[in-house]
């Protein structure tokens, strides 16, 4: 694809390699083939060894080790340093992604070298920062709270105050984002959404086979895949598996993923057992994500919960996409960008989200195969035409061709 070629120094919050799909398959793989090169500037990943590869420039990267407050200080020398000295004469813009401090030094170097400055936002981490050391409170620890509530207050200022009004453009996650913004003053004319997509070169169903696993076979497979933070009310999924189980004594839940939080992770499987269902559940933990996908494969109906509210309602959740580009109908609450999804894809249920409404939900599917069959049929239509990468990319591709004024 002939266009302008692109290259960007991309400093981004998660270690690498990571799981993140709009970091790897978006700026990894599909935004090369529109020109877009981008060198990434991080920490390397907890057992990433050797040489590690970044199919979309240079892994520019460090290890760092030690605690938490100690890790956040290593990792944004590193950032200040590579951004800084950068050449100016290789990169056309200077883009970070979810770091608002490291966005405040981005941009600080991007007009001493006078080139514009991106901002990425995929979450609002100042207020998720606060909300960590809320939900953590000094139960945790005077440090384990102080340190998300201190940095969270930081970061609110210097994102609001400094970064967002004096970026060149702003990368939201999703029209309900972008119009967060707007109630706060940014410049609509300077944000644009990019949602969150599916690879769908790899998520081919016909050639993932379904996991083979005995603990599966004449089961009624569910299964929720993704991250088990405190905010995301798994618990509810819990509630809802006792509720099916009453019509269904054959039903499982997999959950593939962690709670980042091992405190909370272990409480979660004590309620299993206090709701009788723990032997009704499988916890896989995090998987590579094709053998996640045979798991996906393997289910009859996909679960995507996602609490309301002014933090989790400006995503766009990846789960829904996933589950239907593998053939899977959804059963979701009203998230916004999943309504949107169902709504316009009717790829699946939209319900509020209580263990009552998700159990109903469920069991309607699972008694109705020809539904079923419909849901995926239709999804699968609606992602492969809205929410593939390669189309995600060329969006992105030719913003930064008009931003940067070059012929896309």
């Amino acid at each position: 694809m002939n266009r302008h070629a692109i290259r960007l120094l991309f400093a981004t919050a998660e270690p690498y390699p990571t799981f993140r799909a709009d970091v790897t398959t978006l700026f990894g793989k599909y935004s090369p083939r529109y020109g877009v090169m981008s060198d990434v500037v991080t920490e390397r990943a907890p057992g990433a060894a050797g040489e590690v590869r970044w199919e979309g420039g240079d892994a520019l990267l460090t290890a760092i080790r030690g605690g938490k407050a100690g890790k956040y200080i290593v990792k944004l020398m590193h950032c200040a340093l590579t951004l800084f000295r950068a050449d100016r004469t290789k990169y056309q813009a200077i883009q970070v992604r979810d770091m608002p401090v490291v966005a405040l030094l981005g941009l600080l170097a991007a007009r001493r070298k006078r080139i514009p400055f991106f901002y990425w936002m995929s979450f609002p981490m100042p207020e998720g920062q606060i909300q960590l050391a809320r939900l953590r409170g000094l139960s945790a620890g005077l440090i384990r709270f102080l340190f998300p509530w201190i940095v969270g207050r930081i970061n609110l200022f210097v994102f609001y105050r400094l970064v967002l009004p004096w970026s060149d453009h702003v990368f939201v996650q999703s029209d309900r984002m972008r119009e967060d913004l707007v109630s706060k003053g940014i410049e609509r004319k300077k944000l644009t959404p990019v949602v969150m997509g599916v690879d769908l070169e790899t998520a081919v169903p016909e050639r993932i086979a379904p996991a083979d696993d005995e603990r599966l076979k004449g089961k009624r497979v569910l299964i929720y895949l993704g991250v088990m933070a405190r905010g995301r009310r798994i618990d509810i999924l819990l509630d809802m598996l006792k509720i099916l189980r009453e019509q269904f004594p054959d039903v499982l839940l997999l959950l593939v993923g962690e709670a980042e939080d091992e405190v909370y992770g272990q409480w979660l499987r004590r309620r299993a057992e206090q709701m009788g269902v723990a032997d009704a559940t499988i916890w896989t933990g995090w998987l590579p994500l094709h053998d996640a996908w045979r798991y996906v494969r393997a289910a009859e109906v996909g679960l995507a919960p996602v609490p309301r509210g002014p933090l989790l309602d400006c995503g766009s959740p990846t789960k829904v996409v996933e589950y239907l580009a593998l053939g899977v109908p959804v059963v979701a609450n009203d998230n916004p960008d999943q309504e949107r999804v169902l709504r316009e894809g009717g790829g699946g249920l939209c319900v509020p989200l209580t263990a009552h409404d998700f159990a109903q939900a469920v069991s309607r599917l699972l008694v109705d195969e020809p539904l079923r069959h419909a849901m995926v049929s239709s999804g699968q239509r609606y992602v492969r035409a809205s929410r593939g990468y390669l189309t995600l990319a060329k969006l992105v591709a030719d913003k930064y061709s008009e931003l940067l004024q070059l012929p896309s």
